[in-house]
This record gives structure tokens, C-alpha cells and sequence, in this order.
């Protein structure tokens, strides 16, 4: 690790143009990979992702731009993935290029929904990445406010502490402050799992319910966090820092949440596929619940979950919301 380590991001959206942006404060070059030709075309011509923080104007010498995955794969040394888990699969079946010893982060806001693994877990079965080899990208961060330089957390996890401080003084700046963890498999689940909780969230203030049942329902959340990944992967970490519990209540909470505003449309009387097509961006936490219905009943159902079930019920078995937060209702405390 003697020579400077080439960085470079997986993804168009607006976390991986967030993250673009991050790194672009601190590397004379970043690699970015995105599949449509027109977003890069654009990006060349305007300086600008046509489709997501328009406003962030980038150099364009600082930029490695390419829908070719394996020339992006090839160039760096760390590769930051940053595509919905939902088109992961797809994505990485593109990928020939040997990996084996490249540096895997995943910024990724959830699992993969065909097997039910973490994306780390993904990486080191499929790829044979060791595990002091991947780290996760996690934290209260929305890319809204990384556009607009508003102050920010975030915390980067791998289990080798050196590699962990590396990422996360490339991603540190006037306005992103970082810390770093060995949780990475507690903090994969806490990002998943925060997704489904905001759609209850949403669900919720769609129903009609104010602010006391809402603390309510997130104080219930956190609880509920802790007993789900508590079971998945024991070990000592405090649930009440920002990785778990800051995340969760800025996603829970803040107008830019998108999984928020796919719940308060469901609770309006949206179904799922027009709430999915109104917004047209991706709600990991659709996904997320299905996951983390599967996992639970591998794990022999031994935690709580009633939230969880909650939004299960509703978004899968097309229950009616009223009907299913009536009888959450009771069960929280």
C-alpha cells in the first residue's frame, strides 16, 4: 500500500454522485462507472448528472468516466459500489475482470434480494474477497445535503481499523466528518433495516398519525434494530451511535428520504407499483422488507418484529394499512 491507491464508484444515482463529489475533494482522479450512455454523454458535455444533484458541477479532470464496468473495475483499486440492491446482480454479472485483490466498499443501501446475503457477505463468497479486504460505507447522510456542503456524519466499517481510517480520510472534508468502526456486518444490517422503518414512518404520517405515536414508532424501531441483528451477528456495539441510530432518524424523519415518501404514498392509498412509478427512484426498503421477512424465518423466528411484519403485510400481502397500524399500534410501547 506504498503507492496512492486509485478509488472509484459504481453507480449514477444520487448517493454515488454524493460520493463522486466526496472523493473529488480529496484525489486528483476518481473512476466512475454508470451503465447509461446518456448520463454520460451528458455528464461530459454539462458537467453535471442530468438526473440526480444537478447542482453539483464537477471538473471534468478529475473524472474517469465509462460505461465499460471492467475498464472501471481494472483501473482502481478500490472499488466503491453504490447501484440499488435490486440491480446488483445484473451489474456485477458484467464484471469479468479478476477483483480478487482489489479493495470492495460497499455503499450499497441494503441486501442482495436473490440470496439473501450482505453485500459484503456477496463479495467474499462469490469473489473470494477476504474480509479484512471490504469494508461498508454507512451513516446520517443524505446526498441532498452533501450537495449543499451541509455538515454531515458518516462511518466507515472493515475489520482491518488501517484500511477503514484510509477510506474515510478520502471521503473527510470541511463537511463530512468520519468516524470508523469493525461492526460491518451489524452496520449492513442497521442500513437495511432503517430503510424498512422509515416506510413504516411514512406509512404512518400517510395514515394520518402526529408526532407522539411517531417517536413512538421509531423508539420501537431502534429496540426492535437491536433484537434483529443482535440474533444475525453478536458481538459488542453500542445501537445508539450514528451508524444505527442516526441513520435510522434521519431516514425515518427527513423530507429527503425516499423510502419516507414511498411509505406516506402507500399510506395515502397508493399502491406499490404506482408509488414506485410516481417516484421513479428506488425505495431499498421495498426490498429490504421481503429480506428481512426471509431472514427472520431462517433464523427460527426468535426476535420480535412486529414493525417489520407491519410492513410486510401491507406491502406484500396487500393488507390494508389502516387495519395492520391499528394492531401495531397495541403492540408498541
Amino acid at each position: 500500500m506504498d503507492k496512492p491507491l486509485k478509488y472509484a464508484v459504481f453507480g449514477a444515482g444520487s448517493w454515488a454522485t454524493a460520493i463522486v463529489k466526496m472523493l473529488c475533494e480529496n484525489l486528483d482522479e476518481v473512476g466512475w462507472y454508470m451503465r447509461s450512455v446518456y448520463t454520460k454523454e451528458h455528464l461530459l458535455r454539462e458537467q453535471h448528472n442530468p438526473n440526480y444533484l444537478s447542482a453539483v458541477e464537477f471538473n471534468l479532470d478529475q473524472l474517469k468516466i465509462s460505461n465499460d464496468i471492467n475498464e472501471i473495475a481494472n483501473y482502481a483499486d478500490v472499488l466503491i459500489f453504490v447501484i440499488p440492491s435490486a440491480f446488483m446482480h445484473s451489474e456485477l454479472e458484467k464484471l469479468t475482470e479478476n477483483i480478487e485483490n482489489k479493495i470492495i466498499v460497499s455503499a450499497v443501501k441494503g441486501i442482495m434480494p436473490e440470496t439473501g446475503l450482505l453485500v459484503g457477505e456477496h463479495f467474499h463468497e462469490v469473489y473470494n474477497i477476504p474480509y479484512d479486504n471490504i469494508a461498508v460505507i454507512a451513516g446520517p447522510c443524505h446526498a441532498e445535503e452533501v450537495a449543499l456542503e451541509r455538515l454531515s456524519y458518516l462511518t466507515v466499517s472493515c475489520s482491518d481499523s488501517e484500511k477503514a481510517q484510509q477510506i474515510a480520510n478520502k471521503l473527510s472534508s470541511h463537511y463530512i466528518k468520519t468516524t470508523i468502526s469493525d461492526d460491518i456486518i451489524g452496520i449492513e444490517y442497521a442500513v437495511m433495516l432503517k430503510n424498512i422503518y422509515a416506510i413504516a414512518a411514512g406509512i404512518a404520517h400517510g395514515l394520518g398519525y402526529g408526532d407522539n405515536f411517531q417517536s413512538v414508532l421509531m423508539s420501537n424501531a431502534i429496540r426492535e434494530m437491536k433484537r434483529f441483528i443482535k440474533k444475525r451477528h453478536k458481538m459488542k456495539r453500542n445501537i445508539n451511535n450514528s451508524a444505527y441510530l442516526g441513520d435510522l432518524l434521519v431516514t425515518g424523519y427527513s423530507v429527503f428520504s425516499r423510502n419516507r415518501m414511498f411509505g406516506n404514498m402507500i399510506g395515502k392509498g397508493y399502491t406499490v407499483k404506482s408509488a414506485q412509478m410516481e417516484m421513479n427512484m428506488v425505495a431499498e426498503g421495498y426490498y429490504a422488507t421481503k429480506s428481512a421477512r426471509l431472514l427472520h424465518e431462517k433464523n427460527g423466528k426468535k426476535a420480535k418484529i412486529p414493525i417489520i411484519n407491519a410492513v410486510y403485510e401491507i406491502l406484500y400481502e396487500n393488507k390494508e394499512p389502516k387495519k395492520v397500524f391499528k394492531k401495531l399500534a397495541d403492540k408498541l410501547d
